[in-house]
């Protein structure tokens, strides 16, 4: 179920076909959303000069458990069914692969990114010609063997299947909430040693974090000083967590950086031990919520406005008002300022 709210494309509740073609529907009449990544040899003569469309994302919401090939399906058809809307991008939550039942569990069942399950993602990215953004994928490294560690992934795929960019979660959630959560991710995970400068797609320049990154603004600051439009928070907020701080930290980060934020979430029961809270969605850079899941499973989209972004920014300069002189700069080890 998805909530009507402004500057939103919502989530159409048909039965979505295969992936192609996307800019006629099966009765053969063109589709509202065309594919806006890329040219269709599908439009009629008399349109060959349409109205410039702006980009569409999709975000998606989902409840992972251990068994992957589930997972693997839901999050397929999902995909599948946002590159049919037209969507160039489409978002998928942190866990996404799976949520353990323990730690054991956990640690068997990751893979490395040149394992089967991100190969099949790629041929999915290439089947449905979008960009797919993985994260945070549980990923065995190259220290795997020394270490018996995990790091939190944030994969970026290409429409060719490609990745793009990877960003390992440099934030690690270790919280104890007397009697409510208990969470000791660093117990099992390596942290992140960089953050990943934006990567430039059709829909903007995205900066990768994940969930417990949200947290931490210096984290979306750097990336805004990189040139990130968009700013991406795959999650798998608790309950508890997640009523009292997931909107309010989303449109907090979207008002500071002035970018979108486009957020991912888990849902639901993930397993016995564990549920999550969900509430997938986008905020402008106003800090407007403008796309948002409800409960269960789905998808729901935002067009992205960069030439609104850019307004935003050119009438509240807030990025050329700091004053480092007082405060210094917040700025990531290797990422050049974007002015």
């Amino acid at each position: 179920m998805l909530r009507a709210v402004p500057r939103t494309v919502l989530r159409c509740l048909l039965p979505a076909p295969p992936c192609t073609p996307r800019w006629l529907h099966s009765s053969g009449t063109p589709g509202r959303y065309p594919t806006l990544c890329r040219s269709s040899p599908h439009l009629p003569h008399a349109m060959a000069d349409p109205p410039r469309l702006k980009p569409l994302v999709a975000v998606g919401q989902v409840t992972s458990t251990p068994d992957k090939e589930l997972n693997f399906a839901v999050c397929a058809g999902l995909v599948r069914e946002a590159a049919h809307r037209g969507a160039c991008l489409v978002s998928l939550p942190e866990g996404f692969d799976y949520i353990g039942f323990n730690t054991a569990q956990t640690l068997t069942l990751a893979e490395g990114l040149d394992g089967d399950l991100m190969g099949r993602y790629a041929e999915l990215a290439k089947e449905c010609g979008v960009w797919l953004s993985l994260g945070g994928f549980h990923e065995r490294g190259q220290d795997w063997p020394t270490t018996q560690r995990i790091y939190n992934c944030h994969v970026l795929l290409d429409p060719a299947g490609n990745i793009v960019a990877a960003y390992r979660k440099t934030h690690l959630c270790d919280v104890e909430l007397e009697g409510r959560v208990t969470m000791k991710e660093s117990s099992f995970t390596n942290p992140g040693t960089e953050i990943v400068a934006p990567i430039s797609t059709p829909a903007g320049k995205l900066g990768l974090s994940i969930c417990y990154d949200l947290r931490f603004p210096e984290i979306s600051l750097a990336l805004r000083r990189a040139g990130a439009e968009i700013l991406t928070y795959p999650s798998a907020f608790t309950v508890p967590t997640g009523s009292a701080h997931w909107e309010v930290l989303l449109r907090a980060r979207a008002i500071e950086s002035q970018c979108y934020v486009v957020a991912a979430a888990q849902t639901g029961k993930n397993h016995e031990h564990r549920t999550s809270y969900g509430h997938a969605l986008v905020v402008d850079p106003w800090g407007a919520v403008v796309a948002q899941c409800h409960e269960g499973t789905g998808l729901c989209y935002a067009e992205i406005d960069l030439d609104y972004l850019h307004r935003i920014r050119q009438e509240i300069p807030v990025h050329s008002h700091r004053r480092p002189d007082l405060y210094g700069t917040v700025a990531a080890t290797g990422l050049a300022p974007v002015p």
